[in-house]
């Protein structure tokens, strides 16, 4: 073949490299973080923590780095990285910003999307109203519930904010479904939300779950 043949030949693409370790040991601190196996405002111990998983300190910087970056740890000049901890501020702040953009997906779901995604919404509603005394199955699935609320809203900028959002809220000491009562007034909310946006009603879809989230905001106060 001659040089001019093999130069216009198509480059053949590099094989996909495997996940990086860090990816690998940011996942496993965010797990502990939410778990509280690490808890809020406490120092994170680079040398221990590197023994128990038995790598170098280099990839378990590289893992705090984007830790930091989703707002779950904070690095302190010569203190190094510490779970981060929410104020009453922080609490607020995060759900004035999930308030704003969850409840105008809510009216462009209840707008634009097709019966087949209504219907899909509609089905983990149902397995919500199944689970308001099992606890954790609730957290799950109504985390399912907003996040497919927003990938039908089809804003990919706006699931992006409200997930790094939803990890930091995790955080909070104080999670409003912990409440006495709180389940089962988050659910009846959840069930006024799902009418409206079964209906087509986007103004009023856009209202209710405002109000959902001024709620729990006031229940984690």
């Amino acid at each position: 073949m001659s040089a001019l043949a093999q130069s216009s030949a198509p480059r053949q693409p590099s094989p996909l490299s495997p996940r990086a370790l860090y990816q690998d040991v940011a996942e496993r601190l965010r797990q502990q973080i939410f778990n509280r196996e690490l808890e809020p405002g406490s120092w994170i111990d680079e040398q221990k923590i590197a023994a128990e998983y038995g790598i170098s300190r280099t990839p378990l910087r590289e893992a705090l780095k984007v830790l930091a970056v989703e707002g779950l740890v904070t690095m302190k000049l010569r203190r190094g990285a510490y779970v981060t901890e929410m104020s009453t501020t922080d609490v607020a702040q995060v759900y004035q910003l999930m308030a704003l953009l969850e409840s105008d997906a809510a009216g462009q779901v209840a707008a634009h999307a097709s019966d087949a995604q209504i219907a899909e919404l509609q089905a983990l509603h149902d397995r919500l109203e199944k689970q308001v005394r099992q606890r954790d199955a609730f957290f799950d699935t109504n985390e399912q519930f907003h996040l497919l609320l927003l990938q039908l809203a089809g804003n990919r900028w706006r699931a992006q904010i409200v997930q790094d959002l939803r990890k930091v809220m995790k955080l909070n000491r104080h999670l409003s479904l912990f409440k006495q009562g709180r389940l089962a007034e988050s659910l009846a909310e959840h069930r006024a939300v799902m009418a409206a946006i079964a209906a087509r009603d986007a103004a009023q879809a856009t209202r209710l779950m405002r109000a959902h989230f001024e709620n729990g905001l006031a229940a984690a106060a």
